[in-house]
């Protein structure tokens, strides 16, 4: 989901930027961060609990919760919602082995 109307802040259109994640392609925009666009792409379970295996999401988007943590373009354990979204990055849940 995506803000796409307000009444007091303009929206410019973004520029598309195409992904990968857990090898299916996802297109996010410019300024996005990976898990702002995965969000938005309508991807809303980024990880799960270590123990119990529950599901986490998209919760506190200034890197303090360990929710969002993927591999991105091979390097384990980033915070999605600090990385900024590049064209052509390979973004895997730290569950998944994509082959």
């Amino acid at each position: 989901m995506r803000i796409k109307q307000h009444p007091i802040l303009d929206f410019e259109p973004k520029r598309p930027i195409l992904f990968r994640y857990n090898n299916q392609e996802v297109i996010g925009y410019e300024g996005d961060t990976i898990a702002a666009a995965l969000h938005a792409a309508g991807i809303k379970v980024l990880s799960f609990s270590m123990v119990e295996k529950r599901p986490r999401g998209f919760y506190c988007a200034i890197g303090n919760c360990g929710s969002c943590h993927m591999t991105v373009n091979g390097v384990p354990n980033v915070k999605t919602c600090l990385t900024m979204l590049e064209e052509g990055m390979e973004v895997v849940s730290m569950e998944t082995k994509v082959k």
